[in-house]
């Protein structure tokens, strides 16, 4: 592991200085799940539920949550993305619906926090928009999957969990 870069050498907080860092193609994807009930996940899939299209509004609150992480996480820098994409899939099998968001952006620093930040407010309206059926559903595994670009270059989460 490599040295908390939001630390100075007083182990004060600050925002990194990314001035001298090359401008190049960032990507990351992050994943996260919501586990309900059978029948609340059916009435999010026929479009029953009261407050309305639960994966239109989620989709759209993920994006929007992307563009604002830099507001809601001290130390992110405010980004220029690219492209915000929020993926919702429902899933009887767990019974919920699975989330995926992919960011881009071309500049200096990458954009984790925006993709993990896209699924865990796609996540969180999904909860609001079902919870007056169903309070005790699970928001869980929210992590970051990939990411491309910059000093660092790739990862990818399979490879590091075979990898340790």
């Amino acid at each position: 592991m490599g040295l908390l870069t939001h630390l100075s050498n007083k182990g004060e907080a600050h925002i990194v200085d990314v001035s001298d860092k090359a401008e190049t193609k960032r990507v990351a994807i992050a994943r996260g799940q919501i586990v309900m009930d059978a029948a609340t996940l059916a009435l999010a899939v026929e479009g029953q539920a009261k407050k309305g299209d639960v994966f239109g509004v989620a989709r759209v609150a993920g994006i929007m949550a992307a563009k604002k992480t830099h507001e809601l996480i001290p130390l992110c820098h405010p980004l220029p993305v690219t492209k915000i994409a929020v993926d919702l899939e429902p899933d009887a099998n767990l019974p919920g619906v699975r989330a995926t968001a992919e960011v881009s952006v071309t500049g200096k620093t990458g954009v984790e926090m925006e993709a993990l930040t896209a699924v865990g407010v796609a996540l969180l309206t999904i909860y609001d928009m079902l919870k007056a059926v169903d309070r005790g559903m699970r928001i869980e595994g929210v992590e970051l999957v990939e990411k491309r670009g910059g000093r660092s270059g790739e990862w990818r989460r399979d490879e590091m969990d075979k990898n340790g």
